[in-house]
């Protein structure tokens, strides 16, 4: 089927949730498609990125004023407001897309978090397709807690697991954060219920949605993926991360596109330019890793005496967890940045690691560009990465 007569027939309406490490697969998966012929559209719930229709290549994005996601997803409130206003705002969106594209809506592509979406689709009489952003192993605990293969918590006394299909033996400590228990200490039992049946609630219609796409990709993950796939199928679509760094296949694909952060870019690249090669510790915890003021000491610390030049990102918010006078005294060896184009700077020749909090986007971004981790996981399913 020639490309033309395909686009003629396809239009693919994605929604991610409203995170960064959740709009750039999206935003990858929908170029590749569009690359293919279809005619994407991908609405962005947001007020943090530009209120108004625009072209990102041959993709089409709609932003639609929201709160946005800074790791709320756990609040209560907060989802079921973000999904009021999805459900409410979609059936006028495709309403309005049909009219003025001329090419009807007939697939609704969703973040896996959002698997509310699918009945949407269907009320709407689209397809569904649904894309799950975080590792394949990650995906088959989540799936076998679903199913009720994996208690929780798991029984303490039990030191290796070995029951779970296509992973590794696992230590009870490996398992993503909610699959171990509750943290008396830092969670309460409404909210750690909250979080589990969040992410296990990916699989509520994991067997009736049309597709089931994973960024993963087979030689990473391989027995993961196949397994997962025995259970129904499962598509790899991985790894998603702009073409320019992968088999430039797209052209002038080199950024994600939409951010909910501003890169600073004053001095950066500049800074990594007068570096020598493989010399500098790149540092970043991703946009939603909250760490302890114990654990920034630590990390600026070792920074310090590791006497390597380094580059550290450190969001507005996290600064004021920052040892007293840290910036101006290390300003000899480091740079401090609230945020960094990542993809750039992980390509650069004088980065010589990445201490990274292990979100799958930043492990499939240095894994695809060859750069060593040293690996501090944080948040929900990492430890398992």
């Amino acid at each position: 089927m020639e490309k033309q007569e395909i686009q003629s027939k396809s239009h693919v309406l994605a929604i991610p949730v409203p995170a960064q490490g959740h709009i750039n697969p999206m935003m990858q998966f929908s170029k590749r498609l569009a690359s293919k012929g279809l005619r994407v559209t991908i609405v962005i719930f947001s007020s943090k990125v530009l209120k108004h229709t625009r072209r990102l290549g041959s993709v089409e994005v709609v932003t639609v004023d929201f709160v946005s996601y800074e790791g709320k997803l756990s609040s209560d409130d907060y989802s079921k407001q973000f999904r009021a206003a999805v459900t409410r705002k979609l059936p006028e969106l495709v309403a309005e897309l049909n009219n003025s594209s001329g090419h009807p809506i007939n697939c609704l592509l969703y973040d896996s978090h959002l698997p509310w979406l699918l009945d949407t689709a269907r009320q709407l009489g689209l397809t569904g397709a649904s894309l799950f952003t975080q590792s394949c192993a990650v995906d088959n605990v989540y799936y076998n807690v679903h199913e009720m293969q994996l208690k929780i918590p798991p029984e303490k006394l039990l030191v290796t697991l070995s029951r779970l299909p296509a992973l590794s033996p696992l230590e009870i400590t490996d398992l993503p954060s909610f699959v171990q228990g509750m943290d008396s200490e830092s969670e309460s039992e409404s909210e750690y219920s909250l979080l589990l049946n969040h992410v296990v609630g990916q699989f509520l219609n994991f067997r009736e949605a049309d597709w089931i796409f994973i960024n993963t990709f087979n030689t990473l993950e391989e027995k993961a993926v196949n397994w997962l796939d025995s259970q129904r199928s499962v598509k790899p679509i991985g790894p998603m991360i702009p073409s320019f760094y992968l088999d430039r296949q797209l052209e002038d694909d080199k950024e994600y596109g939409p951010s909910l952060f501003k890169p600073n870019l004053d001095g950066c690249m500049e800074w990594l330019d007068s570096k020598e090669t493989g010399s500098v510790v790149y540092v970043s915890f991703g946009s939603m890793a909250a760490l302890g003021e114990e654990q920034m000491a630590e990390i600026a610390w070792g920074l310090r005496r590791s006497d390597c030049n380094f580059l550290w990102v450190v969001r507005v918010s996290e600064k004021k967890k920052l040892p007293s006078n840290f910036v101006e005294e290390s300003s000899e060896k480091g740079l401090m940045v609230t945020w960094s184009p990542q993809l750039e700077v992980l390509a650069h020749k004088s980065v010589g690691c990445f201490m990274t909090h292990c979100g799958w986007n930043s492990t499939l971004e240095a894994l695809s560009l060859g750069v060593p981790m040293v690996a501090m996981p944080q948040g929900l399913s990492l430890k398992k990465r």
